[in-house]
């Protein structure tokens, strides 16, 4: 009978029949570049979003500096916790620290270079982190990248990107790994506020990234599309896909049901305006000195030769306004005195720009400058200021002044460039003056006006209609009828301005200096409804020192179109004042003052600017940088109590275990100890091995780590086996062991732990005594 037709079995082999050698080259590379593929995914995802947050901040700052320090800082970060994934997770943050340090340093030293910002590192880092959290609320926008306004993004996106790689990357908890950065971008837009527009694709791009990081978390374990339940039987494998898919529908109902929810919450929340954060923190703050700089001008005018400052300019055009230098505007009038009433923010090295008027004209005036005499903390600079180096500065948009947060002092040199606008003279003679809300700060007068005052305004202004031709009666009555002296005694207070305008001649009235002529024109001007302002400063004489001679004090008018247009109602030096009579006579009525008001009294001279730590104001308590720095101290002194309870704790855990109880427990307490420090070392030991195998390995650990170690370090006491044999007496001869054995057992462990210790890295020594592990490893 012949051999029938071979059947081939179509089944697929059996298990055992599978070929159980290594896989080929190829597959082994695939695999390798899926694994590869499989870990990118995330610390990228972590890099983007943290560098997502320097761009939504990015947005209050002038240039992309604080991006690229960011992103910089987001990659720095993520990366140390890539490189350190087989190290233990306690070393990982000591590293992190000291690449965040190195980073720090280059990026603060950028930042005081693009600043033009002059000092070494150390003072200025010194500077940046005492003053980081307030400078960054109170510093003008757009914010320029300076040290102590990058300090704070910078450290915070680091350590973002420290804690989300770690939870992440090594605890596998990635969702929870985006928490970090997910706060920080938070934080960037709360940081920002209402002063950007709405950060909505940064947003969009966000959380995209996010999703794809988990989107590609199944590529870790192996290539796409893999079934995790292959190698369950069938009905497990059903089992566990419904499961599955139950598990799957359910979140995606949790996620649909809560964004049905909250959806009209977020939109409706879209068009409300953010908090500003800024409103919490007060700005720099100018001294009672700075409050009202026009007193100081009969001082000035008694010491002529004074030397306030040295100044070096490079100026385009002529005429008397070409080198004017402002130190001062005051805006706002009690009655009593004139005050500057201005609101300062730390501003950059590049000023807001300010619009230029409509038919005037600007050329630019670059001065150096060289604080001699002059204190306070007010700034001297030409109007309008647009750029200034050698001199951190805060700065009133309202009035183009500043001030140094610091105070001044002998020597402080700077450099600044203004944009000096020059009025259209065509358009002033029919030039209106606003009203309203927006001006009535420069329009209110105060109550208590004397009424002879009142009168005289009238007077100049009914035969003037246009407003230029009132602020031009104004300022020739004033030029013509009165004389100016050094020894005038201060004072703008209303008796005052009554007594210098009305007072005897032969009594000492109608004789001031320029503080009386600038605050009597600015009072006249605004009951005849001009809006006017008193400015302080200097006009030197050319290029060399200016003194206290050149000090004085002028008024400006505010016209519509035109701008803040300077008047001066100073009389020329070889004319003679006609009497005041001639002109304007008081009703019997309002009797002319004939006793000279007391004069205003000079505040307290201002202290030496080396010891100006903050605003002088006392209205708000503490300043910010005194509170942050007591928060950094406290801070500090709490890190030491919590090391130094650490280390009591550990010293009594090593005292109970060797010095007390029965001599058989002091015994186990000694090998607990042995066990500790292999632990602590890095080498720890399984439940499963012998003593003596313990003892083996603990003594080829210690010869490691001697071999490691460059310094030299001495021989253990006795040797480990020792305390082996006394341990298993204890384990199979309870009650046997006695007291001198445990103090033999307590001297070997005290002798192998410090030896270990010992052949430790110093730093890793440092960490030995205050690490919490052996408090709470199980006994």
């Amino acid at each position: 009978m012949g051999r029938g037709p071979s059947v081939v079995s179509l089944a697929p082999p059996r298990e055992a029949d599978a070929p159980t050698g290594p896989p080929p080259p190829a597959e082994r590379r695939g695999g390798a570049v899926v694994r590869v593929l499989g870990a990118v995914p995330v610390p990228v995802a972590l890099i983007t979003m943290i560098a997502l947050a320097g761009v939504v901040l990015d947005r209050v700052y002038a240039g992309p500096l604080l991006t690229r320090l960011m992103v910089g800082a987001a990659v720095g970060s993520v990366l140390v916790s890539v490189a350190a994934r087989r190290l233990a997770s306690w070393l990982v943050a000591p590293l992190s620290v000291l690449a965040l340090a190195g980073w720090t340093a280059l990026a603060l030293r950028l930042a005081a270079a693009h600043a033009d910002l002059p000092g070494s590192l150390g003072a200025l880092t010194a500077d940046a982190a005492s003053n980081a959290i307030p400078r960054l609320l109170t510093a003008m926008i757009p914010v320029e990248p300076a040290p102590d306004t990058v300090l704070l993004p910078l450290v915070a996106a680091w350590l973002a990107g420290l804690a989300g790689a770690e939870v992440a990357l090594r605890a596998g908890r990635v969702l929870l790994g985006y928490l970090p950065p997910a706060l920080l971008y938070a934080g960037a837009l709360y940081v920002v506020g209402p002063n950007a527009q709405p950060a909505i694709w940064p947003t969009v791009a966000f959380a995209a990234v996010a999703a794809v990081g988990l989107a590609a978390l199944p590529w870790r374990d192996g290539p796409a599309g893999g079934d995790p339940t292959a190698g369950l039987a069938p009905a497990v494998r059903a089992a566990v896909r419904v499961r599955l898919l139950a598990a799957g529908a359910a979140g995606v109902a949790v996620v649909v049901g809560l964004a049905a929810l909250l959806a009209p919450v977020v939109a409706a929340q879209v068009d409300e305006r953010p908090v500003d954060p800024r409103r919490y923190v007060e700005p720099p703050q100018i001294e009672s000195l700075d409050e009202n700089p026009l007193i100081r001008i009969s001082g000035w005018a008694l010491n002529p030769d004074q030397r306030l400052l040295e100044v070096r300019t490079e100026a385009g055009g002529s005429g008397r306004e070409a080198a004017r230098i402002r130190l001062a505007v005051l805006n706002d009038y009690d009655g009593v005195t004139w005050r500057v009433g201005a609101t300062y923010r730390n501003a950059g090295r590049i000023l807001p720009a300010v619009e230029p008027a409509a038919g005037g004209a600007t050329d630019t005036v670059r001065q150096e400058i060289t604080v001699a005499d002059l204190t306070g903390r007010l700034l001297p600079a030409v109007a309008t200021p647009r750029e200034i180096t050698g001199a951190r500065v805060a700065y009133d948009p309202a009035t183009g002044t500043l001030i140094r947060p610091e105070g001044l002092a002998p020597g402080l040199r700077y450099t600044v460039t203004s944009m000096r606008e020059r009025p259209g003279g065509n358009l002033l003679a029919t030039a209106n003056v606003p009203a309203g809300d927006a001006v009535s700060r420069v329009l209110r007068v105060a109550d208590g006006t004397p009424e002879p005052l009142r009168r005289l305004a009238a007077q100049l202004a009914e035969s003037n209609g246009a407003p230029y031709a009132r602020a031009a009666a104004i300022e020739q009555f004033l030029a013509e009828h009165y004389r100016v002296t050094a020894d005038a005694p201060s004072g703008h207070a209303y008796p005052n301005l009554a007594f210098f305008l009305f007072g005897p001649r032969n009594g000492g009235g109608q004789r001031g200096t320029s503080e009386q002529f600038a605050a009597a024109f600015a009072v006249l001007g605004r009951l005849a409804g001009l809006p006017t302002r008193v400015v302080v400063g200097f006009e030197p004489r050319g290029d060399g020192p200016v003194r206290a001679a050149d000090a004085f004090a002028w008024p400006e008018v505010l016209f519509e179109g035109v701008g803040w247009v300077p008047f001066d109602p100073m009389p020329q030096p070889d004319e003679q004042p006609r009497p005041v009579e001639e002109d304007f006579r008081p009703t019997p009525d309002d009797p002319p003052p004939s006793e000279v008001p007391a004069p205003t009294v000079e505040p307290t001279a201002t202290p030496p600017a080396e010891a100006a730590s903050g605003p002088a104001d006392d209205r708000s308590g503490l300043s910010t940088p005194v509170l942050v720095g007591a928060g950094a101290g406290g801070l500090v002194l709490l890190v030491g109590l919590v090391l130094l309870t650490l280390a009591a704790l550990r010293r009594s855990l090593t005292g109970a275990r060797l010095g007390r109880g029965d001599p058989g427990g002091r015994i186990a307490g000694a090998w607990r100890e042995v066990t500790d420090a292999l632990r602590l070392a890095g080498h720890p030991v399984g439940d499963d091995l012998a003593a003596a195998e313990v003892a083996e390995s603990a003594r080829r650990v210690l010869t490691a780590a001697r071999a490691a170690t460059p310094t030299e370090v001495g021989p253990p006491a006795v040797a480990v086996d020792e305390l082996a044999g006394l341990l298993n007496q204890v384990a199979f001869a309870p009650g046997t062991a006695t007291p001198e054995q445990a103090e033999r057992a307590a001297v070997v462990a005290h002798g192998y732990v410090s030896a270990l210790r010992d052949a430790r890295p110093w730093w890793r020594r440092l960490l030995w005594s205050v690490r919490p592990g052996p408090l709470r490893w199980r006994r």
